[in-house]
């Protein structure tokens, strides 16, 4: 009787502790509905027809991303169901924080390995917070892949933009446009997520490695977590205060960025990254010059079958970085 108590109460706090980081299954799919914040990230089924490998082993794999508010999420997650449904042999799930919560992220990790991950598919919310639970889940036979953004742990490999190359691309960008318009001083302002996740940090660095030499002046770094609402109160904010250039480091703040030049309506050049519906929007108006797009779904396919190749022993990976590119979008690509 004390066992069988033991293992429902178990069973119990196992239930208890998966709320609290939303997921949804799949097999494969052939498209994700976007996630709002409010609800678990979306994954639906495999395709009928998609035949499992020789094997006959079906290995089960989770996509954890830094939280569920973006597209750039989505996009990955469509890139993840691509190689599942090629594949045919993977059981998936795309599990995520409701914000970018270094706790909550941990938690997503730690359910993952209790639910039986054999892999996961990580964009790490920060270098350092995820480190122990991923020790954990590698000496429980988890195989890692690092997706979009690293932790300071060896991965089988990491699929991810080249973001401080990335970043000077964005200024030079921003450079380019406003001495075009005979702008050679001013104050710039930075909206960035947080101080402490890899790639957006590599992005503000690339992006200031711009401006060395000039007379322009970079204004101290203001964080929004990536929330689209505070970021266009910062951008506001740096609008008062005569910044000629906003360069948001994400897509929530790339949208706020946007929305505030939008509202204001005068000649403040913005330039941001990631790719969604409303940052196209807000270019094609003019509110933002452009944008870096990145290859999230290149980074879910890629990291997918590097996952697979790790565990059927065909490919053990390397831990090397994988470049997945960047493209300037601006008006012009857009037209």
């Amino acid at each position: 009787m004390k066992r069988i108590f033991a293992a429902l109460l178990a069973s119990a706090m196992f239930a208890t502790a998966f709320t609290a980081c939303s997921g949804g299954s799949s097999t494969a799919s052939s498209a994700a509905p976007a996630a709002p914040a409010e609800s678990a990230p979306a994954a639906s089924t495999a395709p009928a027809e998609s035949a499992p490998a020789a094997s006959g082993e079906t290995y089960k794999i989770y996509m954890i991303s830094m939280d569920q508010m973006d597209q750039h999420w989505v996009n990955m997650d469509k890139g993840c169901q691509k190689a599942v449904a090629e594949l045919g042999n993977v059981d998936y799930k795309w599990s995520a924080p409701d914000v970018k919560d270094d706790a909550k992220q941990i938690e997503c990790i730690n359910n993952a390995v209790a639910d039986g991950a054999q892999a996961i598919l990580l964009a790490a919310n920060g270098p350092d917070a995820d480190v122990a639970a991923l020790k954990e889940a590698e000496a429980a036979g988890v195989k890692i892949v690092y997706v979009d953004s690293p932790a300071n742990h060896p991965a089988v490999k990491t699929f991810a933009t080249d973001n401080v190359a990335a970043g000077k691309t964005a200024g030079e960008e921003m450079l380019k446009a406003l001495n075009e318009k005979g702008i050679t001083e001013g104050k710039i302002g930075i909206i960035n997520t947080n101080a402490a996740t890899t790639s957006t940090v590599d992005r503000e660095n690339g992006f200031r490695s711009a401006f060395e030499g000039t007379n322009f002046e970079i204004a101290e770094t203001q964080y929004s977590e990536g929330d689209a609402a505070k970021s266009k109160d910062i951008a506001t904010n740096y609008i008062a205060q005569g910044c000629v250039g906003i360069f948001g480091t994400n897509e929530g703040c790339t949208v706020g960025t946007g929305n505030a030049i939008k509202e204001d309506g005068g000649d403040v050049i913005g330039v941001g990254f990631d790719k969604s519906d409303m940052i196209q929007s807000l270019i094609k108006d003019g509110s933002l010059l452009c944008t870096m797009a990145q290859n999230p779904d290149v980074m879910g396919y890629e990291g997918i079958k590097a996952a697979v190749a790790a565990l059927d022993g065909t490919d053990p990976g390397d831990g090397s970085t994988v470049d997945t590119g960047v493209t300037v979008l601006n008006a012009a690509a857009l037209a």
